[in-house]
């Protein structure tokens, strides 16, 4: 990906957000499912932290250096 193109960002940003919301509603399900297994539920909360700080850097980069 080139991180010096802000529409490639923007886009890689979007689909991000998507898988974000898409996990959160997967624990939100789980979370309530008895049989649901833990260690899936674990694995998909650690996911879902490692993609908020992928989409934590991506908007940053979108943000211009200011001349010091």
């Amino acid at each position: 990906m080139e991180l010096d193109d802000p529409a490639a960002i923007a886009r890689q940003l979007a689909e991000l957000k998507v898988e974000h919301r898409d996990l959160d509603l997967a624990i939100e399900r789980l979370s309530g499912d008895a049989a649901a297994d833990e260690l899936t539920v674990k694995r998909l909360k650690k996911r879902k932290l490692w993609l908020k700080d992928c989409i934590a850097r991506l908007e940053s980069a979108l943000i211009p250096d200011e001349p010091a």
